[in-house]
């Protein structure tokens, strides 16, 4: 493991990995830590040409990348090496030239928070401890109670009660110990963190514990590598608590500290018009570490944060790159699950929809320019929320089983006879 330090995103004080396991101690919940490389090392010993000839068809083929000891054992689900497909319709939509559409749906729970909570997962087996926990509005929650359930690691998880069904139902197939939180995203944030101190349950919350961003940057490893170890001009994401950007953004600066691409992409966080608090920092040039909750309410329930707790590094990662905020209305996230879907296939919950709203307006407002090469990065699966699914889905053509039935709705749905 060639971790060299954590550093607080604040203040800059440096800590050796081994004194502290959350935040920094001076800066307390805003001062999120950076985990920071020997990069020297790592060109040494890995290299793009050694991953691509790896046969590990996972996010563990970045191992050498990873704050992980070689030696210490990883959850056997296959978490990340997602699909990044070419979606020339959805260019020809947004009037772009190139889009891809990274599709992180594909993980074992459906989300791209897979990645974080196998990281977490392993670190926690490594060090002997007993019981993990963490709160979510529900993908988060999923990943953690999946990965812990395959490898018999008992997962406490707070989640609101209003998180949709078949996220709750995720949680309790896995087995987990589901706490219900008569709140919000927040409160159930705030209750994990005390039971944590408390109880000594080794607590997951994003970007509280540095890790979860070390496991999210992977997508950005893969991004790169999937289009030929370079980086695409402009990466697309939405934004809730501010961690997948955040891990975005750090994948693509490691990847150009080691000097294997030439460019770190511009970044476009795409946030909810009713969860919009990064946004509003960033527009207004203010300091995230100093932001006040709002009340956050959007359709989207995986962007939805009161205090997106790894703000400072979401905006950031946004200013540092020269990229942009945004904010889609809850409508336009809505009409972006079946344009996603029906230009690429990718079938998309509301807050990885979001990305294609928000690519439209931030190629509206000048952000991204038609001859740029833009991933949309999907971050959850469609079958996470199929209520907000259903109500822009459209209704089936009832007919009678009878073949004079089926020629009136061909004629009246305007399909073509072919002989």
């Amino acid at each position: 493991m060639m971790v060299s330090e954590l550093r607080c995103v604040l203040c800059g004080t440096s800590y050796s990995p081994d004194d502290v396991t959350y935040t920094c101690p001076r800066c307390g919940p805003a001062g999120t830590l950076d985990v920071l490389f020997d990069y020297e090392r790592l060109r040494e010993i890995t290299s793009p040409g050694a991953i691509s000839a790896s046969a590990e068809p996972s996010m563990w083929r970045y191992r050498s990348l990873l704050p992980l000891d070689a030696a210490a054992d990883v959850p056997p689900l296959a978490v990340g090496w997602t699909p990044l497909y070419e979606a020339p319709r959805a260019a020809s939509a947004l009037g772009l030239n190139h889009v891809w559409v990274k599709d992180d749906g594909r993980n074992p729970t459906g989300s791209l928070k897979d990645r974080a909570s196998a990281l977490v997962v392993a670190r926690a087996m490594a060090e002997g401890i007993e019981v993990v926990t963490t709160a979510s509005t529900g993908n988060a929650a999923a990943a953690l109670s999946g990965l812990a359930a395959s490898v018999g690691l008992p997962a406490v998880i707070f989640v609101p009660a209003s998180a949709p069904e078949a996220k709750i139902a995720q949680l309790l197939i896995y087995g987990a110990h589901v706490l219900l939180v008569q709140g919000n995203y927040d409160a159930a944030f705030d209750l994990a963190v005390e039971a944590s101190e408390r109880y000594g349950w080794y607590c997951r919350n994003t970007g509280m514990n540095p890790y979860t961003l070390e496991g999210k940057k992977t997508v950005a490893y893969e991004i790169a590598e999937q289009l030929g170890w370079q980086a695409p001009d402009v990466v697309v994401v939405s934004v809730g608590d501010g961690n997948i950007i955040s891990g975005v953004h750090k994948g693509f600066c490691d990847l150009l500290a080691l000097g294997w691409i030439d460019k770190v992409p511009r970044l476009i966080g795409v946030q909810a018009e009713g969860s919009a608090a990064c946004y509003k920092v960033w527009q207004q040039g203010g300091d995230p570490a100093t932001m006040k909750p709002i009340n956050a309410q959007t359709v989207a329930d995986s962007i939805a944060a009161d205090l997106p707790r790894d703000r400072v590094k979401a905006v950031r990662a946004v200013r540092e790159t020269g990229g942009a905020f945004v904010t889609v209305p809850d409508d336009a996230i809505l009409d972006a699950i079946p344009l996603l879907a029906r230009q690429s296939g990718v079938f998309a919950e509301p807050a990885a929809a979001a990305a294609y709203a928000g690519a439209q307006a931030a190629i509206s407002a000048g952000h991204i320019q038609p001859d740029e090469q833009t991933v949309l990065l999907a971050t959850g699966n469609g079958l996470k929320d199929i209520k907000s699914a259903m109500r822009v889905a459209g209704s089936g053509y009832p007919v009678a089983p009878d073949i004079n039935e089926v020629e009136k709705a061909r004629a009246a749905l305007g399909l073509p006879m072919v002989k």
